[in-house]
């Protein structure tokens, strides 16, 4: 047997590839997990405002299409650990109802295949892998958990904790945002021996200490550590998935490396390249018994491509806000509706603090027009920043596909009313917690050509299900057409609730990864 052939092949190594990657190194079976970038550079700018957010230095620099034909670069960042390099770390959980189906004022959000019960277990676990800090009980709209959070919420700093004890004046049920970190704390002081420093560089950035709870982190190097059975290699593009004649299993790995074409075979093959990339791979691997691509048989490849309904927004605090470390609360009473509003309207966080280089890189005019003499530093001293994220619906026509060479993201957003909502809901708060009431926008945080290029929590390109004829995917994840290929990302999210994907994408990781080591056998 050739030394290019594995008991599975891994494409990624976000948190869907590396998760399982350290979930299946674990057997002794032999792994191998290709990544098309490299380890991000640990350097000054990793902390660098205008080297993160506007100069975009980690993201790709691939121009994609929209369907009008313009061009822009997607907001992905091809390194060991995928995206999770640059995440904000929150770690939460879809709430138990988001597994069924929920109506919204432009349509249904389908339930999913699976239900939350099977992947309660995988939760808990994911969190105390991925070293979640917070606290049961504070938010009435979690799941049932098994067991307390392994780590300790994160402490407020003052303004926020003002903001938490305001907001349970009103009424409302604030609570401590779960967050991936690593970090010992004592009187919201970072303890000596903490990779986690609680520095203002933490969402959004790439961490130049390792704080981060991101896949490199927590699941790539300890595996490769730990279990020499596990390869990693880097720089390593997989172009396409070949078949044998019959177009059952997948026998190749056609990979770029070093300026060389290398075939890997793996008797397993996962892909977890992102939902974006998963589905381009799937499609330009189309032959004879996959015309219009791979596991493609009910032309939903690509299709229903979710992102969420997001907005960070910014809102001037009437006495200063020094806060460093900010994305320590969160609020849920909207999460499935409102008084004056059937439908759900989302979710709602703290993000990381803005400064006065990000301020001027927005160049917001209207927050410009409000303040005119004051400088960007100023404003950034009484700023306060959320994250607001409501649901969007799967539609068909959102999708992603070649013409020709180009990629293409036909984008049409939906389900905007509650998202609208949501943000009036926010705008009514600050007003009443020593808040203007007023939200300005703050894009480069999403991604620079927002809204398309956003693709933060993309998700939905190959759906799971039991039918064959409406989804890509069976319930362990397998595509339905082929023996041994499995998908891992957030490709399968039938719906996508209105929480950051993340955990979900772990859980499930560790999900199928367990089905699958079952399938190695001893």
């Amino acid at each position: 047997m050739s030394s290019d052939h594995y008991d599975v092949v891994i494409i990624g190594s976000g948190p869907g590839g590396a998760t399982m990657a350290l979930r299946l190194a674990r057997t002794g079976k032999r792994i191998l997990l290709l990544e098309r970038g490299d380890y991000l550079p640990r350097e000054r700018e990793n902390w660098d405002s205008q080297a993160v957010f506007i100069d975009a230095r980690y993201q790709t620099k691939e121009t994609w299409y929209g369907s009008d034909g313009a061009a822009f670069h997607p907001g992905l960042h091809y390194f060991v650990g995928g995206n999770s390099k640059v995440f904000g770390g929150v770690l939460l959980r879809l709430r138990e109802r988001d597994f069924g189906e929920v109506r919204h004022a432009d349509g249904i959000s389908p339930a999913w295949p699976v239900k939350y019960d099977a992947f309660a277990p995988y939760y808990q676990a994911a969190e105390e892998l991925y070293h979640v800090h917070g606290l049961r009980g504070e938010d009435p709209t979690e799941p049932p958990a098994s067991a307390p959070y392994a780590y300790p919420p994160l402490s407020h700093e003052p303004r926020v904790a003002q903001l938490f004890d305001g907001l349970k004046r009103e009424g409302h049920h604030p609570f401590h945002l779960p967050v991936g970190i690593l970090l010992d704390e004592r009187d919201g002081m970072a303890l000596p021996h903490s990779p986690c420093i609680r520095c203002n560089a933490f969402d959004g950035y790439p961490c130049l200490t390792n704080g981060k709870a991101d896949a490199q982190v927590i699941c790539v190097d300890p595996a490769l550590a730990a279990h020499p059975n596990l390869t990693l290699m880097t720089r390593a593009y997989v172009e396409r998935l070949v078949t044998d004649a019959g177009g059952h299993l997948v026998t190749g790995v056609e990979t770029m490396r070093g300026g060389e074409r290398v075939v890997y075979s793996g008797d397993i093959v996962v892909v977890a390249c992102g939902a974006l990339s998963s589905a381009l791979l799937m499609l330009r691997s189309a032959n004879d018994k996959h015309p219009r691509g791979l596991a493609n048989g009910s032309d939903l490849v690509g299709r229903n491509y979710m992102r969420h309904n997001n907005s960070v927004v910014l809102a001037i605090s009437l006495t200063p806000n020094p806060t460093r470390f900010q994305k320590t609360l969160g609020l849920n009473d909207f999460y499935f509706g409102a008084d004056d509003w059937p439908y759900p309207l989302g979710h709602i966080q703290m993000v990381g603090k803005s400064d006065g280089v990000q301020i001027h890189g927005e160049a917001l005019p209207e927050l410009l027009q409000w303040f005119p003499q004051q400088p960007f530093d100023l404003i950034a001293t009484h700023s306060l920043d959320f994250w607001l994220t409501s649901e969007d619906l799967p539609r068909p026509e959102n999708r992603i596909h070649y013409d020709g060479n180009r990629v293409v993201l036909d984008l049409t957003p939906n389900n905007m009313e509650g998202h609208r909502r949501l943000r009036q809901k926010l705008c009514d708060l600050c007003g009443k917690l020593e808040i203007r009431p007023h939200l300005f926008d703050r894009s480069l945080y999403l991604g620079q050509n927002v809204p398309i290029g956003g693709t933060a929590h993309q998700a939905g390109t190959m759906r799971f299900g039991t039918d064959p004829a409406q989804s890509v995917l069976d319930v362990n994840c397998k595509a339905h057409e082929l023996d041994n290929l499995y998908v891992t990302d957030a490709s399968f999210f039938p719906s996508i609730g209105a929480v950051n994907p993340t955990l979900t994408i772990i859980a499930n990781s560790l999900r199928v990864g367990d089905h699958i080591a079952q399938r190695l056998g001893p």
